[in-house]
């Protein structure tokens, strides 16, 4: 299963565009308080329009608490790494994949980030660009892996209008 950790995000609208993404790629959603938001903020609704109902979603008090409740990989995103993404191999559908991104403000704490070196990794970019907004980020992680595996259990083509829609 591919879960998708927010480590104490500060946007609703960039929660609720990652609440949609979820929802699209049966991806699950861990968010790690503080939140900087409340989840029933007009913002957060708006972004994730009709789909936060099909958005599966755990919240925890803090990092302990997530560590506590979870297993598998985990992979942690920051600006600092010098591996990508794409240096990581996640084809194995039968794994626990974790890809924890951090605050909007701040990333993830440099203590975890110094624990996991090796399950670090980054999106590359240019040298004037600090950092790619935190829902365009986990978009870009989480098709890489929905990629190696295949894009297993997802559609296609468009369930609305049909295969066919086209011809």
């Amino acid at each position: 299963m591919i879960n998708i950790v927010l480590f104490e995000p500060e946007i609703p609208g960039n929660t609720g565009n990652i609440m949609r993404t979820c929802a699209a790629t049966k991806t699950k959603l861990h968010l790690i308080e503080p939140l900087g938001f409340s989840l029933n903020e007009k913002y957060l609704k708006r972004s994730g329009v009709n789909y936060l109902d099909y958005c599966d979603m755990t919240v925890y008090e803090d990092i302990d608490d997530f560590y506590s409740k979870n297993k598998g990989e985990f992979y942690y995103f920051t600006r600092y790494s010098t591996n990508t993404y794409t240096d990581f191999d996640f084809s194995d559908i039968n794994q626990n994949i974790y890809l924890i991104f951090g605050k909007e403000s701040t990333g993830i704490p440099k203590e975890i980030l110094q624990k996991n070196k090796d399950k670090c990794m980054r999106i590359p970019m240019g040298e004037n660009v600090r950092a790619l907004n935190l829902s365009n980020s986990v978009a870009v992680a989480v098709y890489e892996v929905l990629r190696q595996q295949n894009f297993n259990n997802l559609y296609t083509y468009d369930t609305f209008k049909g295969k066919d829609y086209l011809e």
